[in-house]
């Protein structure tokens, strides 16, 4: 897999992945807390049906009392808020992959093969295991964002959250008709509630034969529905880029060229608009989520918060609580020692696409009923087990990889495709 040297301009300049020492430490902490709280997040998509990740009914006897509280507790504090975390950090290190190489053709291009290598990752762990995969979305998102990178700081932040508020509003006003609708009660028209009725009755008709399908003891049947059936929400993941992916890697450029992850760049003047914007997005997600709780959860006006006002309420909680979170590693990783906590938070960090993928492989052989045979039996709590043993996996395994290898295995063969050569792993 050695390219010939005079074949293109990428083979021009001597370019080599970033070695251990280069590294911004508090990346590769906040990275380790943003794998394992995507874990969290998805773990509901893993063990159920796609409504039942936002709405409780759909659980296990039509959800009990924790289910709601717990579905409560993750709206406001889990749910698109590492999704977003990980959008962040991937603009910034997009920063960081370009800014490391002195020629930025070159630099373009290593980070458009990388992209287009993640987009086929992507593709394989949609199909083959986790339908809510983020990295063909993530991929897609990169080749536009790139086009941001040499703004200044200040361009990318003020276009980026601007963006992201819009486009959370654009998705939440999809459902606002049927809201208005539901709200509307006595008053309302019947030929509009009898629309809204026959849609969502589709919508609980199609996740009843996927639950069946993933509850079943067939793989092939699976792969085969997921191909046959559900290609088409690649084009919904696709699109989300523009909505939100976009916009929030490019916060991460304009948070990392603002010296935000840097060691010793934490400056005071921002940690009180930041905490400031962390209370605003969290007290904005409590209201709807209580709102959405005191409707019991009706489902029309549940959708409107979770994928619509809930993606607005995030841009602030996201924004301050990326800056807090990165003055707090950049703080840790510079003390005399740092604890046994952040150094296996650091290890899942640098291993976030390995240990990504992998617990996607075990929650497939816990869940799926080819497999473990788990698929729509557990409530919310019983699966928060689930979270605490697949986080001690994704830690040990760090622990153990990295004694003996510079990288992840996903991570060192991204690395060999993005620059075409084989590089040694082995300490």
């Amino acid at each position: 897999m050695v390219a010939q040297q005079q074949d293109s301009p990428v083979e021009q300049v001597t370019v080599a992945p970033v070695q251990a020492g280069a590294r911004i430490a508090s990346l590769d902490l906040i990275r380790g807390i943003a794998v394992l709280g995507i874990l969290l997040a998805n773990i509901t998509g893993f063990a159920h049906v796609d409504i039942a990740y936002y709405w409780p009914p759909a659980l296990p006897g039509g959800g009990d009392t924790a289910d709601r509280l717990i579905w409560l507790a993750q709206y406001v504090l889990v749910d698109g808020k590492f999704r977003g975390l990980f959008s962040i950090l991937f603009g910034a290190g997009m920063v960081l992959f370009i800014e490391r190489i002195p020629d930025y053709q070159t630099a373009a291009l290593l980070q458009m093969r990388r992209l287009f290598w993640l987009i086929l990752f992507g593709l394989a762990h949609f199909y083959l295991l986790f339908k809510g995969d983020i990295l063909f979305s993530y991929g897609c998102a990169g080749m536009f964002a790139l086009y941001a990178v040499p703004l200044k700081a200040r361009t990318q932040l003020t276009i980026g959250i601007i963006w992201a508020m819009l486009g959370a509003l654009w998705q939440g006003i999809a459902y606002l008709p049927a809201v208005l609708t539901v709200l509307g009660g006595a008053d309302a028209n019947p030929t509009a509630i009898s629309l809204y009725q026959q849609f969502w009755q589709g919508q609980l008709a199609d996740a009843a034969r996927s639950g069946q399908l993933m509850a079943g003891d067939s793989y092939l049947a699976i792969l085969r529905y997921r191909l046959t059936q559900e290609s088409g929400d690649l084009w919904s993941y696709f699109s989300f880029g523009f909505v939100e992916t976009i916009p929030l890697m490019m916060i991460g450029m304009g948070l990392f060229r603002s010296g935000v992850f840097h060691s010793g760049e934490g400056k005071p003047h921002w940690r009180g608009p930041a905490l400031a914007a962390l209370v605003l997005g969290l007290a904005l997600n409590l209201a709807a989520g209580l709102f959405v709780y005191s409707r019991d959860f009706t489902p029309f006006i549940t959708q409107m918060a979770f994928f619509g006002f809930s993606g607005f309420a995030n841009v602030p909680l996201l924004v301050g609580g990326t800056c807090l979170l990165a003055q707090w590693a950049a703080r840790t990783r510079d003390g005399a020692g740092d604890s046994w906590l952040v150094l296996r938070l650091s290890d899942a960090g640098r291993m976030a696409f390995s240990n990504y993928i992998g617990t996607s492989l075990v929650m497939v052989l816990i869940f799926q009923g080819w497999a473990g045979d788990r698929f729509g039996t557990m409530h919310r709590a019983e699966l928060l087990v689930v979270v605490t043993l697949g986080w001690a996996m994704m830690i040990a395994f760090s622990r153990v990889w990295l004694a003996r290898f510079r990288r992840g295995p996903l991570e060192w063969l991204w690395r060999c495709l993005t620059y075409w050569r084989i590089f040694p792993n082995r300490i």
